[in-house]
């Protein structure tokens, strides 16, 4: 019996998932609509057609990352140990690193597209609950102990989850952002968000979140505290 042919992916989708890719690798700044239909092999009336604008592409996008974004956050609300902690912050970063033109690129996007403020706004809002939730998640575990300090340390957290990347393509702009230095810029990413709370956690927890973070750095190269070349 013949296998049934996959249907060919809608436009608008491929449209999305190239613009993407070229944003990703090369900055929305410096990425055409021409650019993305020549990428494409269509015509840029039939990209018009779908999309009239580049900031409409950009919405979109913005779009799939807030929906994918909310599924999320929620996840915070069942952290209760230091593995559950890295484990939802590691997906933050991936999720972070799938739509990375946002953080690279963030305060030229703001610039040029009003309508991306209250948005972004809104989803800084939401880490910043989430991180807190993952708090109460570790102090309820007994993973870590609340005080007035530690209660304070979500904001810090979270600038940390939104600069990283911006951090790393400092300190290596021409690799920083390529996919091959991925898994080690998402677990250095990780292992700073949680460092954060070393000296809130109970002494189990704080060599639970070190032997994460040489388990991690040993699987991918340079890890958590290390290096990928360039000095930071």
């Amino acid at each position: 019996m013949a296998r049934e042919k996959k249907k060919p992916r809608r436009t608008a989708e491929r449209i999305l998932e190239t613009t993407l890719a070229l944003f990703n690798r090369f900055g929305e700044p410096n990425v055409s609509t021409t650019a993305i239909s020549a990428e494409l092999g269509i015509s840029p009336g039939n990209l018009y057609y779908h999309y009239p604008a580049k900031d409409e592409l950009v919405n979109s996008l913005v779009d799939r990352y807030e929906r994918a974004l909310g599924e999320l956050l929620g996840a915070a609300d069942a952290v209760r140990d230091v593995e559950d902690a890295w484990l939802f912050v590691h997906m933050l970063f991936e999720l972070i690193w799938n739509y990375r033109f946002l953080y690279r690129d963030l305060n030229d996007l703001l610039s040029k597209n009003r309508r991306l403020e209250t948005r972004l706004q809104a989803a800084l809002k939401g880490k910043v609950s989430a991180v807190q939730a993952l708090l109460d998640g570790l102090a309820r575990g007994q993973a870590m102990a609340v005080t007035p300090e530690a209660a304070s340390v979500s904001q810090a957290m979270v600038v940390v989850l939104t600069y990283w990347l911006s951090y790393e393509y400092v300190r290596d702009p021409r690799r920083a952002l390529e996919p091959e230095g991925a898994a080690a810029a998402l677990n250095r990413g990780a292992f700073h968000v949680l460092s954060l709370l070393l000296p809130y956690l109970a002494p189990a927890a704080r060599g639970h979140l070190m032997a994460l973070a040489g388990a991690y750095r040993a699987a991918g190269g340079a890890g958590a505290n290390g290096d990928n070349g360039a000095t930071g």
